[in-house]
């Protein structure tokens, strides 16, 4: 799997603190959705890897996926931030796979989940 960052979405990023250390989880979130198949994928600033993440690095910080659903992505992807809509986007060059893709803290350092 490769994942690359556009320039918008390193500089929008960076003005969140994130660096090169940081790792970003694309998680493919399904709790509520009804269906595994209905997933949205999402992003989150982790503290460290869970036991089924594989990391990918990319052009900007490395990036947890889990393994299990890997199979919902497509080879390539694309983050892009949306300046219009203040959020992320996912593409692969067959399709949008998230438009409006929120990015979530989940480090135990900031005690709470916030978007």
């Amino acid at each position: 799997m490769e994942i690359t960052f556009t320039e918008q979405a390193i500089g929008k990023l960076t003005e969140r603190l994130i660096d090169k250390e940081t790792l970003i989880k694309l998680r493919y979130e399904t709790e509520g959705c009804g269906c595994v198949v209905s997933g949205v994928p999402t992003l989150w600033i982790v503290d460290q890897q869970e036991d089924d993440d594989i990391i990918i690095e990319t052009n900007f910080c490395s990036v947890a996926v889990e393994r299990t659903k890997m199979v919902f992505l497509d080879e390539k992807l694309k983050i892009d931030y949306v300046e219009s809509a203040n959020c992320y986007s996912l593409k692969s060059p067959n399709q949008i796979l998230n438009p409006r893709m929120m990015l979530i803290e989940k480090r135990e350092s900031t005690n709470e989940s916030k978007a």
